[in-house]
C-alpha cells in the first residue's frame, strides 16, 4: 500500500496526492457510541418539604406548568450570586478571602487544567500531525577520499495518522471532554461548600461570642449574688446547705464561661483554616454586649442580622442544578462515549503516513535546483485473535456505564434527601426558634417574680436559685436555636446547589 516516486517537477503529482488525502478524511463519519439519554429522576416531582401551595401546584399542574411557573418564579438557586444570600459586610469578606486562598480550591481548579490538557492531547489525535525537517551531511566522497560530498534535505512528513472511520478516537476525545465539564462540576461543589462552611463558622462564632458574653454576665451576677450569701453565713443567718448552693450555681458559670472561651477560639481558628491566613479583627463578628440589668432585655435582643430569604423552586428539576449531580451526569456521558471506543476496537485501523521534500548537493541551492521528492502510505490494522480482549473491552464499558448509571441515580436520590431535609429544618428550626425565646420571655418572667417572693420571704432560696438556673439554661438554649436558624438557611443554600455563577 505504499508508493515512492521521484520527479524533477516539484508540483505535478502531489496536487492528486492532497485530493486524495482529503478524500479519505472525509470518510471519518461513523460513530458505534449508543445515543446518550438522562435517566429518569426516580424522585417525587415536587420537593418535600417546600411550600404546600408550591406542592400543591407542581402535583396537579405537572412538569409543565410547573416549569411555567418555575420560569416566572424568582432566580433559582443555582443562578443566585452568594453576596445576595449572604449580605454581611464582614463574612463577604471571609468568603472572598477563602475563593482566594482556599487550598481545597485551588487543587479543584489544578484538577481542571490537568484535564483540560488531558482533553486537548485526546482530541488532537483527530487531526494529522505534520512535522519538518532539514538535515545536511558532509562526508568523504567515494570517487575521492580528498574530496568532501555534501547532501542537504528538507521536507514535510505526516506520520500515522489514523483514519477515525469507526469513531474511535472521536468518542475518546467526548470521553476526555465530559471529564473536563465533571472536574468543573466538582470545582463549584468545592465553591459551594466553602461558602457554605465560611458561612457556618462565622454564625457560629457569632453565636458562641454570646455565649460567653452571657456566660460573663451570669458569673458575675451570682458572684455578688454568692458575696451576699457568704456575708449572711458569717453572721449565721443562713445555713451551709443555702451557701453550697449558691457556690455550685458560681461554679457552673465558671464551666460555661470556660466552654464558651474554647469555642470561640477555636471558631476563630476554623476560620482561619478556611481562609488560608489568620483572620483580621475587623472581619470577626461583633462583640456581644450583654449590658444587662434585666435579664428579660438578653431575650428580647436581636443576636444578629438575619439572612436574605432564598427562593425554592416547585419542581424537583432543581436537583439537576446541583454540582455533584451535574458531575455524576458528565461521569455517565463519559462512560457511555467509551462504550463507542471500546465498539469501534474490534473493527480494523486504518493510518495514513506522507511526506514531500527536496534534496540538494548543496544547502545553498536546496530549494532552487533541489530535486523533489514524495511519498504516500497506508496500513491496516485489524484484530483477528486476541483472546476475548476486544469483546471483555466492550462488555467492561458497558458495565461501566451501569455502574455510572448507578452512582448518578445515588446522587440524585442523595441530593433530593439533602434537600428534603434542609428544607424541613429551615421550618421548624423556625418554629423551634420562636417557641424558645417564648421560653425564655416565660423563665424571665419567673426569675423576677421568684426574687420578689424571695425578698419578702415567701420563697425559699432553692426556689430562687432554681429559678436563675432555668433562666440560665433558657438563655443559652435561645442562641442555641437562632444558631441552629441560621445554619438552616445556609443548608439550604447549599443543598440546593448554592449560588456560585462562572465568572467567565
Amino acid at each position: 500500500m505504499a508508493a515512492t516516486m521521484q520527479s524533477p517537477r516539484p508540483m505535478l503529482r502531489p496536487a492528486m496526492t492532497v485530493v486524495t488525502l482529503a478524500s479519505l478524511l472525509t470518510l471519518q463519519a461513523c460513530s458505534l457510541t449508543p445515543t446518550y439519554q438522562r435517566p429518569e429522576l426516580a424522585v417525587p416531582q415536587a420537593l418535600a418539604g417546600a411550600d404546600a401551595a408550591s406542592a400543591t401546584a407542581a402535583s396537579a399542574a405537572g412538569s409543565a406548568v410547573s416549569a411555567a411557573v418555575a420560569s416566572a418564579s424568582p432566580p433559582a438557586v443555582a443562578e443566585l450570586p452568594w453576596r445576595t444570600y449572604f449580605p454581611d459586610a464582614r463574612l463577604q469578606s471571609l468568603v472572598c478571602e477563602a475563593l482566594a486562598h482556599n487550598r481545597d480550591l485551588r487543587v479543584a481548579i489544578l484538577n481542571i487544567e490537568q484535564l483540560r490538557a488531558a482533553y486537548q492531547i485526546q482530541r488532537a489525535d483527530l487531526f494529522p500531525t505534520v512535522n519538518a525537517s532539514l538535515s545536511g551531511t558532509r562526508q568523504p566522497s567515494t570517487v575521492s577520499p580528498y574530496r568532501l560530498g555534501t547532501t542537504a534535505t528538507g521536507g514535510l512528513a505526516i506520520p500515522a495518522f489514523e483514519l477515525d472511520i469507526f469513531g474511535r478516537v472521536q468518542a475518546l476525545s467526548d470521553a476526555a471532554a465530559a471529564q473536563v465539564l465533571a472536574s468543573e462540576e466538582a470545582r463549584r461543589s468545592v465553591h459551594i461548600s466553602l461558602v457554605a462552611s465560611v458561612a457556618t463558622t462565622y454564625y457560629t462564632l457569632w453565636a458562641d461570642r454570646w455565649q460567653l458574653a452571657l456566660a460573663e454576665q451570669t458569673l458575675a451576677t451570682r458572684l455578688d449574688s454568692f458575696k451576699l450569701q457568704q456575708l449572711k453565713f458569717d453572721n449565721g443567718v443562713l445555713n451551709e446547705l443555702d451557701l453550697r448552693s449558691a457556690q455550685s450555681t458560681v461554679e457552673a458559670a465558671r464551666v460555661a464561661r470556660a466552654q464558651a472561651q474554647r469555642a470561640v477560639a477555636q471558631d476563630v481558628q476554623a476560620l482561619a483554616l478556611l481562609v488560608g491566613k489568620p483572620v483580621p479583627a475587623e472581619w470577626l463578628p461583633p462583640q456581644a454586649n450583654l449590658a444587662l440589668k434585666d435579664p428579660a432585655q438578653f431575650v428580647q435582643a436581636s443576636l444578629w442580622p438575619g439572612l436574605s430569604e432564598l427562593p425554592v423552586g416547585l419542581s424537583s428539576d432543581v436537583l439537576l442544578q446541583r454540582p455533584d449531580v451535574a458531575q455524576a451526569e458528565q461521569t455517565l456521558i463519559a462512560a457511555n462515549a467509551n462504550i463507542g471506543a471500546a465498539r469501534a476496537a474490534r473493527f480494523p485501523r486504518i493510518a495514513l503516513t506522507g511526506s514531500a521534500g527536496v534534496a540538494s548537493n548543496s544547502l545553498s541551492g536546496l530549494f532552487d535546483d533541489g530535486r523533489f521528492a514524495w511519498s504516500f502510505g497506508g496500513s491496516l490494522l485489524a484484530p483477528i485473535f486476541d483472546a476475548g480482549r476486544t469483546a471483555a473491552g466492550v462488555d467492561s464499558a458497558f458495565v461501566k456505564r451501569d455502574i455510572a448509571i448507578a452512582q448518578y441515580d445515588k446522587a440524585v436520590q442523595s441530593a433530593f434527601r439533602e434537600v428534603a431535609d434542609a428544607l424541613v429544618a429551615r421550618r421548624t428550626h423556625a418554629d423551634q426558634a420562636e417557641a424558645q425565646l417564648a421560653q425564655a420571655r416565660a423563665e424571665a418572667a419567673r426569675l423576677k417574680l421568684s426574687t420578689l417572693r424571695y425578698d419578702n420571704g415567701v420563697a425559699s432560696q432553692l426556689d430562687l436559685l432554681d429559678a436563675q438556673r432555668a433562666l440560665f439554661a433558657a438563655q443559652q438554649a435561645h442562641i442555641t436555636a437562632q444558631l441552629a436558624r441560621q445554619l438552616a438557611h445556609i443548608g439550604v443554600y447549599k443543598a440546593l446547589g448554592g449560588g456560585w455563577v462562572d465568572p467567565r
